[in-house]
Order: C-alpha cells, then structure tokens, then sequence
C-alpha cells in the first residue's frame, strides 16, 4: 500500500469520526424520538422571548427584555415571571392522547366546527429562534379534563391536557407581577424616607448602614435591613388603577409619606407613596411606585413605616469595630496611669510591664464586652456640653488601635488608633459615654466600667508555676509545723531530718497541683487584709540540684466565692486560688503512726 492511499484512508476515518462526534451523537435516541414525537410541541424554554394571546377580542402581549419579562399589552407593567415560566413547563411537558389526523378531518368537513378549531377564541403564540406555529384552542373533549388543539400550520387536531389552556385563559392583571419591586435587599445601598414628623437618609458603606439625616450615626443594620425587606419582599393586593389620572381619590396627590430606595449607580431610585386606606378594604392602603405608574393596595402594615424615628434603627451597640485589626488596647484610668494590651499572634502581653504575658482569656472577655455592650439610652445627639457628663475630663478612657511593624503603601509604622471610648460621670445605675468624635452622648450601665480592670496587675497571665513534678528536688511545707523533705532515689521522698515515714501518695497529689498551679483570677496589689501575717499554709521549694532556683508561696486568708488568696515570692500581687487547690496543698505528709492493739 503505497503512502497516498494510507493518506487517503486517514482522511475517511477522520472524517467519520467527525460525523459521529458532531452529527450522530446529537441526534436522539429511539427513545426520545418517541418522546418527542408525542409531544404537541418541540421548542427549545430558554430561546422563547415573546408570548402573545388572543382570547376573543382581548390581547395580552407579553416580552422578555434585559431578560426579564415585561407585559407590552393591554397595560405596560411587571409581568409574573413565576407565571410565564409555569405555561413554557407546561408547554414542554405537554402530550397527545390521540391525534385525529387530515384525512379524519377531511372525511367529515364539520369536524373543525365540532371540535372548536374553525374559528377558536383562545390563540396562543410564542416568539422566539425556534418557536413552534400558533397554537389554536378548541372545545372540551369527551374525555374529563382534555381539549381539542390544533396547530397553525397542521390539518391535522389533537386531543390533550386542559392544564395550558387554564394557565394562559385569564385576565391580564393575573399576569402582572404582584411582587411589587425588582429591587432585592442586598442591592439597595440608599433610603430617603420622608413622613409628617421630617425627613430621614440612611446610607450604606462598608457594608454597614449610617444615618445622614436628622442626625450623623450609626444605623442598625439588622433594622435597617428589616425596613427595606418590608419595600422589597411586598406583594400588591389589588392592581386599582394608572396614575395619570386623579390621584386625589387615593390620597396619592398630597402621600401621607414616601420611602425612596437607590440601588447602586441609581440616581432615581424608586419611591414608593403611601396614601389613604380604601373604604372597603379597611385592612390595606393606597400605594404609588414610581417605577411602576400604577396605584396598588398593599396591606396595611406597610404604613408603619411612616412611624419610623431615627432613634428606631440606631446602632445600640457602644462601639463597632473590626476586630480583625485590632492589635492595641490602650486603658487610661484618671490617676492611676496607662495600661497597654498588645497582640502578637494569638497571645497577649502587658508592655507596660516588660511585655509579660497577659490573660489571653480576660482580653477576649474584654472584647466580648466591647462589642456587645449596648447603650441603655441616648443622652444627648450634639455632645455641646461635655463637663455636664464628666466627658471633658473621662474618669477611663479605652483606645483600640491597629499596629503597623513597619512603613507600607497603606499605613505608616505604629501605633494607629481606630476607635476611642470615653468614660465620664455616674447617675443612678448608668454612666455617661463618648465614642470618638461621634458628636452624641449615651449612657451604658455602670457594672460596664467594674467589668474592666485599671490596675495591670490584674492583667497578668494566671500561670503561677509551669513545671513537672520531677523537677522539684527539695520541698519545705508549714501548715500547723514545718515539714522538709527530699527527693531521694527511686523517685522516693523523705524527710530531711529523718525519723518518720512520708505519705508518697499526699507528696505526689501536693507536687501535681503546685508544679502547674493557676490562678483563678489576679487581684491587685497585697494588702494587709489579704491576711498573709497569719498565712494558712506557705511552701518552699527548689527546681535545681543545688537548690539554687528556690520558690515560695504563702496562702493568706479567705477570699469570696470559696478562694483564697495567695502570693508568692518575686512576683507582685496577689491573686486566688480554689479550695480543692488548697485542699491539695494542704495534706498531711508524714504517715501517723497506728495505736498498738490492746492484749
């Protein structure tokens, strides 16, 4: 075989295996040419962009635009999207049950007066690539719930399903949609509501909504969102009439009030008008949408709106910030200096105190705290008088702050405070705050301010030991009388000055829970209440051969709540620990010799 005929042959398989790829596999099977041969209809639901009936003398004309459906006649609105995509469904889905074919009908020339098809009432045409002939609707068949069809361009009839029939004979309202906006939510960026008591502008940025108007602050975001859903999840209850008419009979020539939502980019926005209240129909209320130019009843709730006050979708939360970038918290206290908290990681240190560990858990707590206090009223909406609240000179004051290592295109190095709270004066169960330059006065409850520590003792990390008990090697306890012991061979105690046998088991419970022992909470500086002059218990011990690394811990008086406090050598302050801590602490170490039995 020569290389022009192996060439040759290449190029015929290529070429069948073309026709296979594109042409064969496309076609249907056995099965679905049944399917589809039974069908009244083959079109293709997505390519349809127009749908037109004919019932009698009425017409309604309904198109797809900007993909979305619009209905062109006998009105220009909405049209129900729900709705057209139920007819294409049932359209797609719809069967023969029997075919009376041409000869049928040719056979007896009454057959299309008969069966309705001659001149039929109800027409229905779909536009679009590949739409299929009109559909023409004739009587009902003997059979229960089945019609006469025939299609435009075919002499032959069909009998099948009345469901198409029953969606598309209706009237041209119950094509409208009754939703009565497209805006959605999430795409509304901009409110202006307007009512008899004044005017009201909300702005979202961030992600978060603001008031402009009356007043610069905050909004609820939540309540914000809930306004807005109100507008947008609503649903017309009857469609009364075009608005180029007399608006007077609604109550819509002078709204009682209005709300205007913008998407974004959206100059004009949709306002929505809120006029009177039918006279039959107590439980609704005239309503306009600009966008729309037809006046609607919506139920009556919807004018709950109108009451809406500024103080109802203000933020309550003390202070909002990001805690993502939060690196920094500053707590100045009148009198008694700064304390700085800084993050690194997941850990927290005091730098005003060398940078030792901080109580990571009593830093969350304090976040917590912050970002869900909520305020118990709003003071003041212009902050003209700060003295009056003790706001010029704040007995605390909490700094948030991002921190920058170094210079990038976005921030200089350093410490940048993003959010600043101000603590002034008490009344009653409240005190007086300021957050930043936001121009208001609110009171928050007065345990807030006891809920936060002043003093950075208080701020120290709770781990008072961490070691393992095998390396503590000498261990001296005073409780009613001093005990020493050592650490001998075979991981065996023994008393330093001999005589007497140890309790290895109370030694081993005392050592687990002093070589890893916590504090249940720091107190502040010793004071002679804290009862150390007359101390419960107080151990000594070394973590070294040569008993160099010594250690000493004193356990004063009682605490509240079943504490104890406690200190120890080298470290400043006193904090608590637990019962069962001092229960451990205190067992007795040195076996109690058993009574010789009587004879």
């Amino acid at each position: 075989m020569n290389w022009r005929t192996t060439l040759i042959l290449a190029l015929i398989a290529v070429g069948i295996g073309a026709y296979i790829k594109f042409y064969e596999v496309k076609q249907p099977t056995t099965r679905e040419a049944q399917q589809r041969a039974q069908n009244v209809l083959n079109f293709d639901k997505e390519k349809i962009d127009a749908i037109t009936i004919q019932n009698g003398d009425d017409k309604i004309d309904m198109r797809k635009i900007d993909n979305r459906w619009r209905l062109e006649a006998p009105i220009k609105d909405q049209a129900d999207a729900n709705a057209i995509n139920n007819i294409l469904f049932d359209l797609d889905g719809w069967q023969k049950d029997a075919t009376i074919t041409e000869k049928e009908m040719t056979a007896d020339k009454n057959k299309l007066g008969e069966f309705g098809l001659a001149k039929p009432k109800l027409r229905l045409k779909l536009g679009g690539q590949g739409a299929p002939p009109e559909i023409l609707f004739g009587k009902d068949a003997a059979f229960e719930n089945k019609m006469y069809v025939r299609l435009e361009n075919s002499k032959d009839a069909f009998i099948g399903d009345q469901s198409v029939k029953k969606a598309i004979d209706k009237k041209a309202d119950e094509f409208r949609d009754k939703k009565l906006t497209d805006l959605t939510s999430p795409q509304v960026v901009r409110v202006v509501l307007k009512t008899p008591a004044g005017e009201m502008e909300l702005q979202k940025k961030n992600d978060h909504w603001e008031i402009l108007k009356p007043l610069r602050a905050r909004a609820d975001d939540q309540k914000v969102g809930d306004l807005v859903a109100q507008i947008t999840t609503a649903r017309i209850e009857q469609f009364v009439a075009d608005d180029r008419g007399d608006l007077n009979a609604y109550g819509l020539a002078q709204p009682r009030g209005s709300i205007t939502m913008f998407g974004d980019n959206d100059k004009q926005g949709q306002t929505l008008s809120i006029g009177g209240v039918p006279e039959k129909q107590k439980d609704q209320v005239y309503v306009r949408l600009s966008s729309r130019g037809f006046v609607y009843t919506l139920p009556k709730k919807i004018e709950e709106l109108l009451n809406t006050k500024p103080n109802d979708v203000r933020d309550r939360h003390l202070v909002r910030f990001d805690e993502k970038i939060l690196d920094r918290i500053t707590i100045d206290a009148a009198g008694k200096g700064k304390i700085v908290l800084a993050r690194k990681g997941e850990d927290w240190s005091i730098v005003t105190r060398n940078n030792a560990p901080a109580n990571a858990a009593e830093v969350r707590r304090l976040i917590d705290m912050l970002k869900n206090e909520q305020v118990t009223r709003f003071v003041e909406d212009v902050a003209s008088n700060l003295p009056k609240y003790g706001l010029d000179k704040p007995q605390l004051q909490i700094t948030l702050s991002s921190f920058a290592s170094e210079n990038t295109a976005e921030t200089k190095a350093g410490e940048q405070p993003f959010a600043t709270i101000a603590f002034g004066k008490m009344e009653a169960n409240d005190v007086f705050a300021r957050v930043g330059e936001e121009p208001f006065v609110v009171a928050v409850r007065k345990q807030t301010l006891d809920n936060i520590f002043i003093d950075p003792l208080q701020w120290q990390d709770l781990s008072i030991f961490n070691f393992k008990p095998e390396q503590i090697h000498r261990l001296t306890v005073q409780v009613d009388k001093e005990v020493a012991l050592i650490h001998g061979p075979n991981n065996r105690w023994a008393l330093a000055n001999g005589g007497g046998d140890v309790n290895q088991t109370n030694v081993q419970s005392l050592l687990n829970t002093l070589s890893i022992l916590h504090a249940a909470r720091w107190i502040g500086p010793t004071t002679p209440q804290h009862g150390f002059d007359k101390p419960q218990v107080v151990i000594t011990f070394t973590t070294s051969p040569d008993d160099k690394d010594a250690h000493k811990l004193l356990v004063g008086g009682p605490a509240s709540d079943g504490m104890w406090f406690t200190r120890m050598d080298g470290r400043e302050g006193t904090f608590v620990i637990s019962n069962p801590d001092l229960t451990a602490l205190r067992l007795p170490l040195v076996q109690t010799a058993s009574p010789t039995p009587t004879p």
